[in-house]
């Protein structure tokens, strides 16, 4: 019998009332909360306004939502359009399902547009937020781990996640996979904070990084999972894409350092106005002819000397 080894929980809802809570549901909020958070941090660090990223997230988490479940639904039709399966079940999103492949492509579309609509850069938005992305990433494989999906191979290691007996699944110990993803992620979003301060990465290079950077992870994680999944030359149709994804970013980081060097200089353009407004606003001392600061006191101390006194004094003088 296995002495140590991760639990898992024995339901995935918790019931506050009349209102379940879905465990994975909270991993996938709590992440976007996070990425949008730190995302603003490093937006504003980088000129722009706070609050923009807030305001394309609005486009680029229900894009990606949407884009995340399709490539699930379409990559693993059979679990929902098979003979014996309800394609109902496709719309419950809850219950598990999402490719990080789909989100990220159909985010981009929306927050392409809500850059358009503010005026400013994708790229520069890209690489703000990419190290947020991976630490949503980060939490949201935990709600596999309510869910209790997308586990390794069987282990008897010290750290083996404990299955219980359900549908789709056989009781025992198995590799965390979820875990590993969990900590690769956290990994990645260092990886490229390091970098973008190190070799200030710009106009999409941070981003790239941290697609280069996770689907090396990915490769490797997905090669140890048993869950259902088609295969192409032998390997897992996730692990190509892992493949294909990494060749490509590695390739725009390249080309991109070719034609773009440096980093943007103005990622907002109303942050720039806004601060040149606050320093027109400031008084000018140069305006009133004062030079070290005492304009008043120099306007009106009394000169001696002046020939209208002088002319006074002699007056008396010679009465």
């Amino acid at each position: 019998m296995d002495l140590a080894y991760i639990p898992s929980p024995s339901t995935g809802v918790i019931n506050l009332g009349p209102i379940p809570l879905r465990g994975y549901a909270f991993c996938i909020i709590i992440g976007v909360f996070v990425a949008v958070w730190f995302g603003n941090k490093r937006w504003i660090a980088r000129g722009g306004r706070a609050g923009t990223v807030a305001d394309i997230a609005v486009w680029a988490v229900p894009f990606g939502l949407i884009g995340g479940r399709l490539y699930h639904v379409i990559t693993d039709y059979q679990l929902y359009f098979s003979d014996g399966e309800n394609w109902v079940d496709a719309f419950k999103i809850w219950q598990g399902g999402l490719g990080i492949w789909g989100a990220i492509a159909l985010g981009a579309v929306g927050a392409w547009i809500g850059c358009r609509r503010r005026g400013i850069p994708l790229p520069a938005w890209a690489d703000a937020l990419a190290p947020g992305i991976a630490i949503a990433q980060a939490f949201g494989r935990w709600g596999n781990w309510f869910n209790q999906e997308l586990y390794g191979k069987p282990t008897d290691l010290p750290w083996a996640l404990k299955i219980s007996e359900g549908p789709n699944r056989v009781a025992g110990t198995y590799h965390p996979t979820f875990l590993y993803e969990s900590l690769w992620c956290v990994g990645v979003a260092l990886l490229v904070i390091w970098a973008d301060r190190r070799f200030k990465l710009g106009h999409g290079r941070a981003f790239a990084l941290y697609v280069a950077a996770y689907c090396t992870g990915r490769a490797w994680i997905e090669y140890m999972r048993v869950d259902e999944a088609h295969h192409i030359l032998g390997l897992r149709l996730n692990v190509w894409t892992a493949l294909i994804m990494f060749v490509l970013a590695v390739t725009y980081i390249v080309i991109s350092a070719k034609v773009r060097p440096g980093r943007e200089e103005v990622v907002e353009p109303g942050a720039v106005e806004d601060t040149e407004g606050v320093e027109d606003a400031a008084p000018d001392a140069d305006a009133t002819g004062d030079t070290d600061g005492d304009a008043v006191g120099d306007t009106q101390a009394p000169d001696a000397e002046t020939p209208e006194k002088n002319g006074t004094a002699e007056a008396a003088k010679n009465a």
